[in-house]
């Protein structure tokens, strides 16, 4: 299937426009783009990006497998940090702030992110802020991460 990712782009930039343009309307409420929405367009993005085959919707564990085998979890936020549930084996973490576009944060062993994360809240969801992640990044050496065979789409 051939993916046009500037209409994909456009069509991101219209819900972030919209969002927008509902807390204007109502002083005081979010409409932030969340939940499934924002998690299943890090992950189709992650899939072009490092080649990864997906998981289907809602396959608990992992939500892709990398080429040499790697189970993967994919993050993305358009704020300042993500939550995870379980350790993964390996992590892709994606930001897209309003606007774009869409920058690798972290990329690297699950278990590095898992040691960083901050306690399970009452949802069973353990936190970690975006700064956190790229300075863990910084420290994962090149043979621990996913080759990135295509830049963000978006």
């Amino acid at each position: 299937m051939i993916i046009d990712w500037g209409e994909v782009t456009a069509l991101l930039d219209s819900l972030y426009t919209s969002s927008s343009r509902l807390e204007e309307i109502f002083p005081g409420r979010k409409f932030t783009l969340d939940g499934h929405l924002v998690g299943s367009v890090g992950e189709v993005v992650a899939a072009y990006m490092f080649e990864l085959d997906l998981n289907p919707a809602s396959t608990l564990g992992h939500d892709a497998i990398a080429q040499d085998g790697r189970r993967v979890e994919i993050k993305l936020t358009q704020g300042k940090s993500i939550a995870i549930r379980h350790e993964p084996d390996h992590m892709i973490a994606l930001c897209r702030p309003k606007g774009g576009p869409v920058r690798v944060v972290y990329n690297g062993p699950g278990n590095d992110v898992w040691a960083a994360a901050g306690a399970r809240s009452s949802n069973g969801q353990r936190p970690i802020s975006i700064a956190k992640l790229v300075m863990i990044d910084g420290a994962v050496s090149p043979d621990k991460r996913l080759p990135l065979i295509r830049h963000a789409p978006i």
